[in-house]
């Protein structure tokens, strides 16, 4: 992906929301090889500090992961038609949940816009040319929050 220096930046938020789905790419590799997930030490390690001294987006995202991993799977792959959620390839699956754990978990009061504007972002940095557009339109389908919604 991106060199370290890069991935860091200043420490801003899209440099957190960068290594949010760098965390989540590296946990879904440990869940793809069918080993134990150690939260702390792929967020440390990323950010190469202490666990405790990590920033919170970050470290939500991982807490949301473990989480709701099943689930969001499960809600991104419903509104895919004729295709699965393990047939795309891992950044884009990182993507893909990073959205749905922001928008439910991690900052559910931020707007869909704002969250489906970073996933298109890190789509159009990540992924071929014109995967982004399938990122939008997956991620239009499946953030939705209903007035009943209590996540």
């Amino acid at each position: 992906m991106e060199d370290e220096f890069d991935l860091m930046g200043n420490g801003g938020r899209n440099a957190m929301e960068k290594v949010a789905m760098v965390a989540i790419y590296d946990a879904l590799t440990y869940v793809e090889m069918g080993q134990p997930l150690n939260v702390e030490d792929i967020v440390s390690s990323l950010l190469d500090v202490p666990y405790s001294e990590c920033d919170p987006f970050v470290k939500g995202a991982m807490v949301a992961f473990v989480g709701h991993y099943r689930e969001a799977v499960t809600a991104i792959e419903a509104k895919m038609r004729n295709w699965t959620f393990a047939r795309l390839n891992r950044v884009e699956q990182a993507i893909l949940l990073l959205a749905y754990l922001h928008f439910y978990y991690i900052e559910p009061s931020d707007d869909k816009g704002i969250v489906i504007d970073v996933a298109i972002k890190q789509a159009k940095a990540y992924l071929e040319p014109r995967d982004y557009k399938f990122v939008n339109a997956i991620l239009d389908h499946v953030l939705i929050k209903e007035a009943s919604d209590e996540r």
